[in-house]
């Protein structure tokens, strides 16, 4: 397999000295910025902003896992026990989380090379006459929708971040605090990037992977629902804005009937000709046999691989996630009941279940990524005694794919991760029409894409226990703000499980100490290292800065509150 890849060469610019008197000739064979400023250059500095988009690594990953899913009631760390990557344990039981986490000061800082590789670009595209490359503005765009991605991940993880263009002297960086601007600010920030980024960019690109105006206008989508829940000082929602929901509903128009559903659910986690298909609005690209030594791979989420198929089993699908499929008998989620009994993989039609149970979560008994010559069997679990026998599904291929690269002792792949889906445009836009109490017309998107999971049955065809319906106002519910808020935030938990949203979904809504800490409640009598477990509002909704961070800043930035 082969795919268009993100180029990872840079070019190295000046090297800059200090003063002898010698230095008072002209120096040879050094270049002036404008020198450099070519098309060629400037294609070479986009290259490198899209490269970061894949330059992190398992424990400092882009695809959330530890932040987004083993944070949450979504997953377990797993791996070999709560000592492997202690620190994501940490974050599992919402205990001893410190600022001086290598994995959190690590995160920031590659995440701040993507800053930074996109601001270079954009100065460069600046200098240049648009006679000369004519694809200035629209390059321009793709560089301030990737800006926009990269602090969007920055600003779910720590809130308070500087944030930084391509204007400022890079001897002013200095200047620039992480409180600079305040929590509304820093979101309007993010989304004047995705708005500019919209207007430009062309519907379609010719080369996969670029960033488009259908993508564009899903991420302002996203970010202007994040910046509708206000929060005090203290990370309490405090209400939602009304403008701004309506800038959800404004920007989600754009994207309805520019993209489509996939016909199968599973569609969007499958290598080969699925990649970059009709509901993928961004994605990041992963290639093998590129002439590079292993590819480019994606190394977030190598080590979810069941420990039968490779390493290292971490990434497991929680208990009360898998109970959260369980359908009763109108075939709609037991919200209230779901987590009373837990679904037993050894019985499974004693359960009515929805159909995408199957597509994320990997159980004993079944065959492997639909693959009949790989039956997932307890033996492939590393230590069932503390995290179960269940295993993360979506992130992984068959091990037939010719997309696996052995690299010892990890088996990666080259599977696309999506970063933006049309589901997540359907929800946002639901998600928005509620909270502004047109709950009416959010009814139809979410039975869109509840209608979608019950046709997703082709590939499974060892199993029958399925019973899902769309709701039917008046018929199997009374579809008022507060039931239609409760399907909505359920609809997201099912159809967006151990993609690495679920955590910053809670702290979005407010939920996240009541959630969490009933989750832990429940879950202390099954795993005894949940004993101690437990939530901290005002505190734990956000990463501390790192301390590296704080002390590199020579104490400009300012740590968040109580760590």
């Amino acid at each position: 397999m082969k795919k268009i890849v993100y180029i990872a060469s840079f070019l190295v610019l000046i090297i800059s000295s200090s003063c002898t008197d010698f230095l008072d000739n002209n120096p040879r064979g050094v270049l002036s910025e404008d020198d450099v400023v070519t098309p060629q250059s400037i294609e070479g500095f986009m290259n490198a902003a899209y490269a970061q988009l894949g330059n992190d690594h398992y424990d400092s990953p882009y695809s959330l896992w530890p932040f987004g899913n083993v944070r949450s009631d979504d997953a377990y760390k797993g791996g070999s026990g709560t000592n492997d990557i202690q620190n994501f344990h940490f974050f599992e039981v919402s205990n001893n989380i410190r600022p001086d986490f290598g994995e959190l000061d690590s995160f920031w800082y590659i995440s701040y090379v993507g800053v930074s590789r996109v601001n270079k670009a954009l100065k460069a595209l600046e200098i240049i006459d648009e006679n000369e490359y004519p694809l200035k503005e629209r390059r321009i765009a793709e560089m301030r929708f990737l800006r926009g991605h990269f602090y969007f991940m920055l600003k779910i993880m720590y809130r308070n971040v500087p944030y930084i263009t391509e204007d400022i002297p890079v001897e002013d960086y200095k200047l620039i605090a992480n409180n600079a601007l305040s929590n509304e600010a820093l979101w309007e920030k993010i989304a004047e990037d995705f708005e500019a980024a919209a207007e430009v960019l062309p519907d379609t690109q010719s080369q996969v992977g670029r960033a488009t105006k259908k993508a564009a206008y899903a991420y302002l989508a996203k970010t202007r629902l994040y910046q509708a829940y206000t929060q005090d000082e203290k990370y309490n929602v405090t209400g939602t804005n009304a403008a701004h929901l309506q800038q959800v509903v404004d920007a989600s128009e754009k994207v309805i009937g520019k993209a489509s559903l996939e016909g199968d659910f599973a569609n969007n986690f499958l290598p080969g000709s699925y990649e970059n298909g009709p509901e993928s609005l961004f994605a990041i690209q992963f290639s093998d046999n590129d002439g590079t030594l292993y590819g480019r791979l994606n190394f977030s989420d190598v080590l979810s691989t069941p420990q039968g198929l490779g390493c290292c089993d971490f990434h497991k699908p929680s208990q009360n996630l898998v109970n959260a499929f369980k359908t009763d008998a109108n075939g709609l989620p037991e919200f209230d009941t779901y987590n009373n009994d837990d679904f037993d993989y050894k019985n499974i039609d004693e359960f009515t279940v929805d159909p995408r149970l199957y597509h994320t979560v990997a159980m004993p008994g079944l065959p492997y990524k639909y693959d009949p010559e790989y039956l997932y069997v307890e033996a492939w679990v590393r230590n069932p005694g503390t995290y179960g026998y269940y295993a993360s599904l979506k992130e992984n291929v068959a091990p037939s794919c010719s997309c696996v690269v052995n690299i010892d002792p990890f088996y990666g792949n080259s599977k696309n991760r999506i970063q933006i889906r049309y589901a997540d445009v359907l929800l946002f836009r639901a998600e928005a029409l509620i909270e502004l109490g047109r709950q009416a017309e959010a009814l139809p998107l979410i039975n869109e894409v509840r209608n979608r999971a019950a046709q997703s049955t082709g590939r499974l065809t060892y199993v029958t226990n399925f019973k899902i319906n769309p709701y039917v106002d008046g018929v199997n519910c009374t579809w008022t703000q507060d039931f239609a808020r409760k399907a909505l935030r359920f609809e997201r938990r099912l159809e967006f499980a151990m993609e690495g949203s679920r955590f910053f979904d809670l702290v979005r809504w407010g939920v996240t100490e009541e959630v969490m800490n009933t989750f832990y409640e429940g879950e202390k009598s099954k795993r005894s290292y949940y004993s101690d477990a437990h939530f901290d509002a005002e505190k734990e909704e956000y990463c501390p800065i790192p301390l590296a961070q704080i002390n590199f800043s020579q104490g400009l930035y300012k740590q968040n509150s109580n760590y």
